[in-house]
């Protein structure tokens, strides 16, 4: 049976649902990958880009991501010189730290309408300026009132850290590389959760705890002016339509859409006619304009994404996961830093913010599975489903992963509540690193193979469920402790975990059925975007 006919039979009996794409042409190779999302013939189209413009953009994506995420999460490391000179109680570094998931939950909803509007590249700026204003409050703030205010706005300047760059991503790269792009998300946002704390750690030993966030201002003022310089706008406007990703087809863009000297391509319109569309590359002044402007109405991007979240399983699914990963991270971090400052373990600021390399590690190794190794799975999957790829390959790896994530909850929670020796709590921090990766990696390409047209406000609705679930955690963390224990505190959290990370299972069974059910709702839901590559 030819692999036409295999799209022909899906879409016949159900009417070809969102995600299900032809990855493998089997009757030409059965190596060939079928790019997803489709490419036009414009060199402008982010698509087309040379490896070394999608890796420069996506490489300030994550430094963004990486400074983002040092100034989230370095705060923990001065504890102890806050309770000193701040006289900050740790009910107060508690509330601090759900206020900046507040800034965190609120300011993805406030912003992203605004990326649609204009374009991602005066949004990354505004962040960065915001981040930087943040980082030198920070260095000289002198009461409990400032570190609330303060954490407040960061969380505001760092909200779209997150779902900016999977709209990047989406923007980028194609299906076959979305799981190795956000493991490369993933794993620079744990570089900066996690050695940043280490670096922060000496720096605080040996200059003083207002020296971290100096070192912040320092690093986010320089990454305003790179985003700035050599930042491109990766929003698309296609003013063709992709061609079927075919060879036969490839063979007739490049004879019947060829560009002629002035850069002019000739292209076939709906009614038969033939037009010539100017398709020179841009300049270096057009691509860093600082707005690419639609003037379709965002009005409805403000609500959206609740719609969306509450309407597709896979995007509920995705939000809850990755938000439970998220907001037990936040309690494991803060549990241990308010612990193992005193008795058995009496660490300094330095080593406390070692304790974050063996997180790091298991992010890492992470990174390498839960990345290649899944998008290489899900061509290897797809090839024996008749070259057919459906987005609830991407969870196979999620369950084995779940196991180990919640054996580094259950080993670095009874270790603490025992007294075990700081090398027993490394190995269950870095454990839980290494499921956490896999996991939300899994989740985040999910989400975006499944829903391509409409991940950026599909990903809002992840990042607000995400700091939703850890400012609620945060708020509660502190009498959830006092009435359970340590032990009964972490035995609850990993319950409350397997219970969520093993949901992939029935999607695995079911999640096909759900997207067909979906496929109306979402077509018009992308309908209604201001820019989009599929129309149905």
């Amino acid at each position: 049976m030819s692999d036409s006919r295999v799209i022909a039979e899906i879409g016949a009996q159900t009417d070809l649902p969102p995600g299900t794409v032809l990855l493998h042409d089997l009757q030409k190779s059965s190596t060939e990958i079928v790019l997803h999302p489709i490419p036009t013939a414009d060199p402008n189209d982010p698509l087309n880009w040379s490896r070394w413009r999608k890796a420069l953009n996506f490489a300030l994506a994550n430094v963004f991501v990486l400074f983002t995420f040092v100034l989230l999460d370095i705060s923990s490391v001065a504890y102890g010189s806050y309770t000193v000179e701040l006289h900050i109680t740790y009910s107060t570094f508690t509330v601090a730290s759900a206020v900046g998931f507040t800034g965190l939950a609120v300011g993805c909803v406030l912003f992203i309408p605004f990326v649609h509007k204009y374009g991602r590249r005066p949004i990354y700026l505004l962040s960065c300026a915001v981040q930087f204003a943040s980082a030198v409050w920070y260095a000289k703030m002198n009461s409990r009132g400032e570190m609330i205010a303060v954490s407040l706005l960061s969380g505001l300047g760092g909200a779209l850290s997150e779902t900016l760059v999977q709209v990047t991503i989406a923007d980028l790269f194609f299906v076959h590389q979305h799981a190795t792009m956000s493991a490369i998300f993933l794993l620079v946002q744990a570089a900066g959760s996690f050695l940043g704390p280490v670096a922060a750690g000496y720096v605080v030993v040996a200059q003083g705890w207002r020296w971290i966030w100096w070192w912040c201002a320092i690093f986010l003022g320089a990454n305003f002016f790179l985003v700035g310089a050599f930042f491109e706008e990766s929003k698309y406007i296609p003013q063709i339509a992709g061609h079927p990703p075919t060879a036969t087809d490839l063979t007739e863009v490049s004879a019947t859409d060829k560009a002629d000297k002035n850069g002019l391509i000739l292209v076939e319109q709906d009614d038969g006619h033939m037009r010539y569309i100017d398709m020179k590359p841009r300049s270096y002044r057009q691509r860093m304009a600082l707005f690419t402007k639609t003037d379709a109405s965002v009005t409805h991007h403000f609500y959206q994404p609740f719609v969306i979240l509450c309407t597709f399983p896979a995007v509920a699914y995705t939000a809850l996961t990755y938000g439970c990963l998220v907001a037990w991270y936040a309690v494991i971090v803060s549990v241990v830093a308010s612990t193992i400052i005193y008795p058995p373990y009496n660490f300094s600021a330095s080593s406390l913010g070692l304790m974050s390399i063996a997180p790091f590690v298991g992010c890492a190794l992470g990174s390498i599975l839960g990345g290649p190794l899944n998008d290489r799975l899900i061509s290897w999957l797809a090839r024996r489903n008749r070259g057919v790829f459906e987005p609830e390959m991407r969870l196979y790896m999620s369950v084995p992963a779940a196991v180990l994530n919640v054996g580094g909850i259950l080993i670095v929670g009874l270790g603490l509540a025992h007294g075990l020796a700081w090398p027993a709590l490394a190995i269950g921090f870095g454990v839980f690193g290494f499921g956490f990766v896999i996991i939300g990696d899994a989740a985040l390409a999910y989400v975006t193979d499944c829903y391509q047209d409409i991940v950026g406000d599909a990903l809002v609705a992840v990042v607000f469920v995400r700091n939703g679930l850890s400012l609620v955690i945060m708020f509660s963390l502190s009498p959830w402790r006092s009435a359970l224990g340590l032990q009964n505190l972490f035995v609850s959290l990993a319950m409350i975990a397997l219970a969520i990370f093993l949901v992939p299972i029935p999607l695995m069974i079911w999640g096909k059925k759900a997207r067909v059910k979906t496929a109306e709702r979402y077509r018009n839901l992308s309908n209604r975007q201001s820019s989009r590559r599929t129309v149905s």
